[in-house]
């Protein structure tokens, strides 16, 4: 993973934002290679699913035929959106404070074991973000008891890695980082919605948030959709934007950021034959990740088990990917299916819904009244065809832009072996990103400048440059160029040489087979496009 950040930094994928001042935790700009990648990928998501999407064909696996629209809603809302979807009251994490360290923790993501020494029995911990929690572990506990290392088979472990939520009294626990027991304050809940304000007055009533997710811009929008668009159930409607969650502990280069983009499909269906949807929408987003390039065996689709549902869910399932800095055997969300009932639709016509209450009824307040009142408007769905009226069901294909062009940087980080310009083996570097993805779709080289090689191969990267991202390089020998295009993801490289000016011909380098093979300068379009798809 050091190498990936690393090279990230070097060729220009991803940067720390505002990194001259020192960075700020949590949030990552993308650099030129970075931000071409993360567009391929969203251009990629919205062609496969919106643009490219036959409305008038069954497509395997699924029910029946659908359409497919688009929207672009606004970051900032009406507050009372985030009122009745829960996010207001119920959109937090409970965290911890060091007295000690002065350092804040997710409460849910500090571990840590029992141990005994000395006649003390205490609750060793490690933060999140610990490499090798159980060696950090053992050093604390040396630490606090005053022993050596050599001692280390005195300690007493009782019982395996835990979390802080299972235990009860915190005066035994040790905090991270902390020299004293009992310097870690009870947990308290954290909204994780970041506030603003409106206007220039700057009062309570003025305040609003950044959105924490782009659906409830869709929930909101559906009677504009329907009335504007002539669209019918079932249909999905699609966004990509820019959400934000002030998250105690961003981890793992952009695993878990304050700010990211989603990719979401609202999907609107029958109550009837939601389940069916779900299982459609569950199966073929996972395959979207595969055909793109992630390998089979480091990704896989998990059902949430029973406890793990949120309260308005009948069914979700998490696309996981294998990340390299998760412990061996675990896997991080890349993107939930969820099936969301009605939810939605109805906590927006008649307030927040109650979750304690099956089936979910609107939750009042002390006077009897709806805690947070909803729209009032009628978001139901009256059939044309059958006159039947009925509030839709949603399925929501939820995925991150960024945790997705991070697992397509870790899939495609390879080592291996390529000969030099004198036939020697050495080692390089190569992301081996799908085409479709590919920040540069292909690189044009001049073997020598002179001969006219330069001007041919310019007219060819002009060519090239009306359909595709493609690059010119005349510096250095070739073979350096190779591994510099190759670092850079860059899936075929094309070089004219002196054949090229008799017979106008020119050679083709594949990135990944290293294989070589001519074609006709004029074809070339038309092969690139086979190639990359």
């Amino acid at each position: 993973m050091e190498k990936l950040v690393s090279l990230c930094k070097r060729r220009g994928f991803m940067f720390q934002s505002s990194e001259i001042y020192g960075g700020i935790n949590g949030f990552w700009d993308y650099g030129p290679l970075g931000v071409e990648l993360k567009r391929n990928i969203k251009d990629a998501w919205w062609r496969d699913m919106v643009t490219g999407h036959d409305d008038l064909t069954q497509l395997p696996g699924a029910p029946g035929s659908y359409e497919m629209t688009g929207l672009d809603c606004t970051i900032i809302m009406h507050p009372q959106v985030w009122k009745c979807s829960g996010h207001y009251d119920l959109f937090h994490d409970y965290m911890v404070d060091c007295r000690e360290s002065k350092r804040r923790y997710r409460h849910d993501q500090i571990q840590g074991r029992w141990v005994e020494a000395k006649g003390k029995k205490i609750f060793a911990t490690a933060g999140s973000d610990s490499e090798a929690p159980e060696a950090d572990l053992e050093r604390q506990a040396l630490k606090f008891f005053g022993m050596r290392s050599k001692n280390a088979d005195e300690l007493k472990w009782d019982g395996p890695l835990a979390s802080l939520t299972t235990v009860d009294d915190f005066e035994l626990v040790l905090g991270p980082d902390a020299k004293t027991l009992g310097t870690l304050t009870a947990p308290r809940e954290f909204n994780l919605m970041f506030k603003t304000t409106i206007g220039a007055l700057g009062g309570e009533a003025d305040s609003a948030f950044l959105r924490p997710e782009t659906a409830q811009g869709i929930f909101v929008n559906f009677k504009n959709v329907v009335d504007s668009s002539r669209v019918r159930v079932p249909f999905g409607i699609a966004q990509v934007g820019k959400s934000f969650r002030n998250e105690i502990t961003p981890r793992n280069f952009t695993f878990r950021s304050r700010e990211f983009e989603q990719m979401e499909i609202e999907f609107f269906c029958h109550p009837d034959s939601s389940a069916e949807w779900y299982t459609y929408w569950r199966d073929r987003r996972f395959k979207w990740y595969l055909d793109l390039g992630l390998d089979e065996g480091k990704l896989q689709l998990r059902d949430h088990d029973q406890d793990e549902l949120s309260h308005y869910s009948r069914g979700t399932a998490d696309v996981e990917y294998a990340f390299p800095f998760l412990p061996e055997g675990e896997f991080g969300e890349l993107e939930g299916i969820a099936h969301r009932g009605d939810f939605d639709l109805r906590s927006h016509m008649e307030g927040k819904l109650d979750p304690a209450t099956n089936p979910l009824t609107v939750e009042l307040n002390e006077d009897g009244k709806p805690r947070h009142r909803g729209s009032g408007k009628d978001l139901s769905y009256r059939d044309d065809l059958t006159g039947e009226r009925f509030i839709p069901h949603v399925i929501e294909p939820s995925a991150g832009a960024d945790r997705a062009t991070l697992a397509f940087l870790c899939e495609a980080y390879t080592e291996d072996e390529a000969p030099d310009d004198k036939g020697k083996m050495q080692s390089r570097v190569v992301m081996k990103l799908h085409p479709r993805i590919a920040p540069i779709k292909a690189a044009i080289f001049p073997l020598v400048k002179k001969d006219g090689m330069p001007e041919m191969a310019q007219d060819l990267y002009r060519t090239l440059k009306k359909d595709w991202n493609v690059f010119y390089d005349e510096k250095g020998a070739v073979g350096r160029r190779y591994r510099r295009q190759d670092e850079a993801g860059t899936p075929f490289c094309v070089t004219v040489d002196g054949d090229s000016i008799q017979d106008n011909t020119v050679t083709i380098r594949h990135r990944d087979t290293l294989e070589q093979w001519r074609v006709k300068a004029d074809d070339l379009t038309d092969e690139l496009r086979k190639l990359i798809g």
